[in-house]
């Protein structure tokens, strides 16, 4: 029976996947522009609700909001799942997503772009911190044009087939990808001690980690990038990719370097500077998430 729903669940992921590909074949025939665009309304109207995405957005806006009216709160899952569908477009069709950006001229800015050259000047780790917000793919393609090669933990897909299409377009950047778990977790940690640049997202539900509020609410949080930066005394950069008003364009921001603490105290300072980009751009944080699983 269990090999039975194995191979069942086999054959709902190819032929998930297949769907997929064919959406991406149309898709990437349009001009850059119109791809993006399509991809945002098809992520809002479409893949969203037939997911539960959707649904998944308004339970964390009930928690985190309940004040807004519930008309508000539709508006407000359409308008994130729109900057969803369009993150989704541009890293699986990186190589496009890179040339729009220089071809826009888009630049580096912040404290941290100074933090991470004399970092690599002088040999030091570092570890870039990011959330799931705007897309923060954006500042990587400019820091892999300035010569920065970067490296980060990947979490594997449960869609074998998704997962070796989605690993493909990490590897359009460079850097290693260490696959999450103990093995991976260990390469990273030798990678970072050599001197390596590396990611490592802050936003995502750990039942190992610490009970910490974000957005005012506790959650189950990693501190594995704390405890990591103070082992390899690494210079820890907050950075976002804040999509413009235009749908298209980014601001690429490296924030100031957060000081080595110990892990409890470091990962809320980190956590607050993700907390104050997503009051500036709330839509742009991917509610998708079960953040507040516990």
């Amino acid at each position: 029976m269990a090999e039975q729903r194995s191979r069942l669940k086999l054959i709902e992921d190819w032929v998930s996947y297949k769907i997929f590909q064919a959406v991406l074949g149309y898709v990437g025939r349009k001009p850059y522009y119109a791809r993006v665009a399509w991809f945002g309304r098809f992520s809002a109207k479409f893949l969203g609700p037939i997911a539960g995405y959707k649904r998944r957005i308004l339970k964390n806006l009930d928690l985190i909001h309940p004040e807004m009216s519930v008309a508000d709160k539709d508006a407000f899952a359409d308008r994130m799942l729109d900057n969803f569908g369009r993150t989704l477009c541009e890293n699986f069709f990186g190589k496009d997503f890179g040339k729009f950006l220089r071809d826009q001229g888009t630049v580096l800015e912040g404290e941290g772009l100074a933090a991470l050259a004399r970092a690599k000047a002088e040999g030091r780790p570092v570890l870039m911190v990011a959330g799931h917000f705007g897309n923060h793919e954006a500042p990587r393609h400019l820091l892999t044009d300035l010569g920065y090669t970067i490296g980060g933990i990947y979490r594997p897909m449960s869609n074998r087939y998704f997962d070796a299409h989605y690993e493909q377009t990490l590897e359009i950047l460079g850097g290693q990808v260490f696959r999450q778990g103990r093995e991976g977790t260990f390469a990273f940690h030798r990678y970072l001690l050599n001197g390596g640049i590396g990611i490592l997202f802050i936003d995502v539900h750990d039942p190992d980690g610490e009970k910490l509020p974000f957005l005012g609410v506790e959650c189950d949080t990693p501190v594995s990038a704390a405890r990591l930066a103070k082992r390899c005394n690494a210079v820890v950069i907050p950075f976002f990719g804040i999509r413009k008003p235009d749908g298209l364009g980014f601001r690429c921001v490296l924030e100031a370097p957060v000081p080595i603490d110990e892990p409890i105290p470091m990962t809320k300072a980190i956590t607050a500077r993700l907390e104050a980009r997503v009051r500036e751009n709330p839509d742009q944080w991917f509610w998708v998430h079960r953040r507040w699983k516990s």
